[in-house]
């Protein structure tokens, strides 16, 4: 497991949603190279969300690539039965969506059972009374600001309220805000200004570059952490 350790500064997780898919091992290997602090995963299971994409098998093909964080995102339900195999697979942190159980309390313990770190999901049409009940059990929450199930989707702006009312709930516990969807140079500063410090981003970080050239890879990760950096002077 990676030690993640705690710090609010800007971390920039690039989903592999985006990436080349006959070519993950190499596309984990060049967005690290080029500066992403994690790499994010997004499982989905065609049920809970309208797209199928990756399951344990493919997290564990791409652990050994992956020299930091490995964010695992489970967009899929029922949950509970898939933790042990994401986190043997090597995943760091694993976030699993409020809406996607009757039993998110014992989901999150689940998750820290197995020795990963917790994260709890929320759509865009969720609110956020019930996190009051669980900040005790969680290391992160992902704010989802594109409706769940496909990359390349329009921001939605209603999300930085909710990021800013949750940042105020979290206090000084050591919970990180993650934003997934439609995050670029534009959004990353509204995001972080609000309180968030994981971002993740797909065609945003992968427009332009390949493992061939990865060189935009780098300019792309760079332009978000430095417009979102901005909004904290």
């Amino acid at each position: 497991m990676t030690d993640l350790g705690f710090s609010r500064r800007i971390k920039i997780a690039p989903s592999i949603l985006a990436a080349d898919f006959a070519n993950f091992g190499a596309e984990c290997r060049a967005i690290e190279a080029e500066g992403a602090d994690w790499v994010h995963v997004d499982v989905m299971d065609g049920h809970f969300v309208p797209n199928i994409t990756f399951g344990p098998a493919t997290c564990a093909a791409i652990r050994p690539h992956i020299r930091g964080v490995m964010d695992v995102h489970l967009m899929i339900a029922p949950v509970d039965p898939y933790i042990e195999a994401f986190a043997r697979a090597g995943a760091d942190v694993i976030s699993a969506h409020l809406e996607a159980g009757p039993h998110i309390h014992r989901t999150l313990q689940a998750i820290r059972g197995a020795g990963c770190k917790a994260g709890l999901a929320l759509n865009p049409g969720t609110g956020i009374e019930d996190v009051a009940y669980l900040l005790d059990m969680v290391d992160l929450i992902c704010v989802m600001t594109v409706n769940p199930g496909f990359g390349g989707q329009k921001f939605i702006a209603s999300q930085v309220e909710k990021v800013r009312r949750l940042r105020e709930m979290i206090g000084d516990r050591p919970i990180h805000i993650e934003i997934d969807g439609g995050v670029d140079p534009g959004t990353a500063p509204l995001v972080a200004e609000a309180g968030a410090d994981v971002l993740v981003a797909g065609s945003a970080v992968f427009k332009g570059g390949s493992v061939a050239n990865p060189a935009p890879y780098g300019e792309n990760i760079r332009a978000i952490r430095a417009a979102a950096e901005a909004a904290l002077r």
